[in-house]
This record gives structure tokens, sequence and C-alpha cells, in this order.
């Protein structure tokens, strides 16, 4: 195997990027996400319990984020270290790994939610065999063959190489070598701007589906369009910097003066896809109204042991749309009767109160509304 003495790197580059800005990002992404997503593997089990096939999406995204949570360590010492890589290049492989290949399992189970919440709103009575928990296993395994598979071409490549400052340089190739370039091809046409389609296409028809329904509730339809178009921002914000700026290296990256020019703002963009992993479970955790009632109660509950305050009110158990239990405040009467007055307006705006109800049923379970 060739020793990474023996790659080099031509290009002067400057990585205080890494130093100053990525360092602290990265701590606060490790700071919030990792208790968030902790909470978010509770979620997905409650999901799981009550037999919805969102629970496995859900939960196959969560250990994608907290597998690259937990190789943020080992590039804050990288960093802190001037960009200098002191362990074993299979580690640097493994760490480098988990950082790209995060971003397009998280993509792929981002879409994989928006057509199950397409298919659930839009098709009620069709489609339910695509709905099943078989089949989101089936197409969880599938994407992590993929992107396993596409992995394992950086586990054959050398991927430490040496500047001119003889520090040890982890994943990053200046410039760009020709074995990368069809790979890069295939992250950003079908990585990310197929799922990216997909996703507006899913949640567009999500969308119109709701506004047709003219009795739903104004607040129901403005929480919905909320979810979904934060959704979009999200991914858009996350993904597309990255993506356009790894199209624009693949096509003209040739030379130094090219990479040195653009380092900044390709890592920059890079960057940003680490937030993803703090704005998945806000996206389909916390958003929900159980998750919210029973992080008031914990908040509540420490306020009385620390400073010994009056005692909230007694919790109830409640039970959401698809079953899980959670922990709730007594509700107002006239919170509790919304449900019911929206299941029969939709159920007249359907045609029938019993696919008004399902309607209601399937948009509780997929948004949380």
């Amino acid at each position: 195997m060739t020793s990474p003495k023996d790659v080099t790197i031509n290009c002067t580059i400057k990585h205080e990027i890494h130093q100053y800005l990525f360092s602290g990002v990265y701590i606060l992404v490790l700071l919030i996400g990792l208790p968030t997503n902790v909470y978010s593997l509770y979620h997905a089990w409650q999901q799981l319990w009550a037999r919805n096939e969102l629970g496995i999406y859900l939960l196959n995204l969560t250990v994608s984020d907290l597998l690259y949570l937990a190789s943020l360590p080992l590039w804050l010492q990288y960093f802190f270290e001037g960009d200098d890589w002191n362990h074993k290049e299979w580690l640097c492989k493994l760490c480098g790994f988990l950082l790209y290949e995060n971003i397009y399992i998280s993509i792929g189970f981002l879409c994989c939610i928006s057509i199950d919440r397409y298919l659930a709103v839009v098709y009620p009575f069709r489609f339910s065999g695509l709905r099943s928990m078989r089949m989101a296993a089936a197409a969880s395994t599938i994407i992590w063959l993929k992107e396993l598979a596409v992995g394992a071409v950086f586990f054959r490549k050398e991927e430490l190489s040496t500047d001119r400052t003889n520090q040890s340089v982890c994943f990053e190739h200046y410039p760009m070598t020709e074995w990368e370039r069809p790979i890069n091809y295939y992250r950003f046409f079908v990585g990310f701007l197929f799922p990216l389609g997909i996703l507006s296409a899913s949640y567009f028809r999500v969308l119109r589906a709701v506004n047709k329904s003219a009795g739903t509730q104004s607040s129901q339809k403005t929480r919905i369009k909320y979810l979904v178009t934060s959704t979009i921002i999200i991914f858009l914000v996350c993904f597309s910097p990255y993506h356009l700026f790894l199209l624009v290296r693949t096509v003209l990256e040739y030379d130094c003066r090219f990479i040195e020019n653009i380092f900044n703002y390709y890592h920059f963009s890079l960057m940003l896809t680490s937030f993803n992993c703090v704005a998945d479970p806000a996206l389909y955790c916390f958003v929900g109204e159980n998750a919210q009632r029973e992080i008031l109660w914990i908040r509540e509950a420490c306020a009385r042991c620390l400073c010994c305050g009056s005692a909230p009110s007694d919790p109830v158990p409640v039970s959401n749309a698809n079953g899980s239990s959670g922990t709730a405040l007594v509700q107002r009467s006239d919170e509790t009767d919304g449900a019911g007055q929206v299941a029969s307006i939709i159920g007249q705006d359907r045609g029938t109160a019993e696919r008004g109800q399902v309607v209601l049923d399937l948009l509780q379970l997929k948004f949380h509304i």
C-alpha cells in the first residue's frame, strides 16, 4: 500500500476556516445534536411500537446522524492540530466515510419520508402495501447498501496526503483526482438532484391535497404548510450549496489556482451539511404535540425539584393518532373537541365521514398536527 508520504498535495491551501469556524460549529452541533438525536431514537421507538412505518425511516435517519456525530471528536482534534491527521489511515477513511455518506443516507431517508407522507395523505385508501413496515425495511436496506457500495470505493483509495508543510491531510485531494469526478457526478445527479425532485413533487402534492380540503381548519393548514416549507428550506440550505460547489469543482478544477480561490467557499458549504443533524429531530420529533407536552412536563418537574415551587398539573396519559402513548397536561374542552370538528368537516369535503376521519388520522400521524 502506498504510504501517505507518497501522496502529496502540491497546492498551497490555507486551513484557517477549519481551525476557527469549523471547530466552533462542530462543537455546537455535537452539544445540541447528541441529546436531540437520542430523544429522536426514543420517538422512533414509539412509532415502531405503534406499527407506523415512519418509525423505520426515522430510526435509520437518527442512526446515521449519531454515527456522524460520533466522528466529530476526531475531526475536532484534526482541526485543532492544524489539519494534521495523527491517527491511522483506516480511521481517516472511516471518519471521511461517515462525514460524506451521512449526507446521502440522510437525503435518502428524507426522500422516503416525503413519499410516505405523500401516499398517506393524497392516496389514503391506495398503495397501502407501499406504506407497510416490510416495504419501509426493504427501502432502508437498499439505501444503506447503495451508499455502502459507493463508500467502499474510498476505502480502496489513499485518503491521507502530505502537504507542503509535511502535515497529513485527511480525505482531501488538491487538485481533484480523476477517479473522483465520476463519483461526484453520481453524488450530484443521483444522490442530490433526483431526491430533491421527488421530495419537492411529493410535498407539493401534499399541500395541494390539503388546500383542496376546504373544510379543514385554517390552523391545521397553516401548521402543515409550515412543516412542509420548513422541510424543503432546510433541505435546500443544508445540501444545495455543497452540491453546487461540488459540481463546480468537478467541472472546472484542474489546477491549484482554482481550488485556492474556492477552498473557503466550498468548505463553508460542507459545514452547512452538519446542521442537518440538528434539524432532523426538530422537524420530525419536537414539532409533535406529545413531544412538546413531554418537554413541558419535564421542565415543570425540574423546576419543582430545583426551586421547590408549586407542583404542576397532574399529568395524564394520552394517545396520539398512531396509538403511541405520551404524557400531557389536561386540555381545555375546546381544544379536545377540535379533532372531532375537523374530522366532520373533512368528512363532508371527502364525501363520507369515514374517509374524512381516515384523512385526519393520517395528517395527525404523518405531520403531528
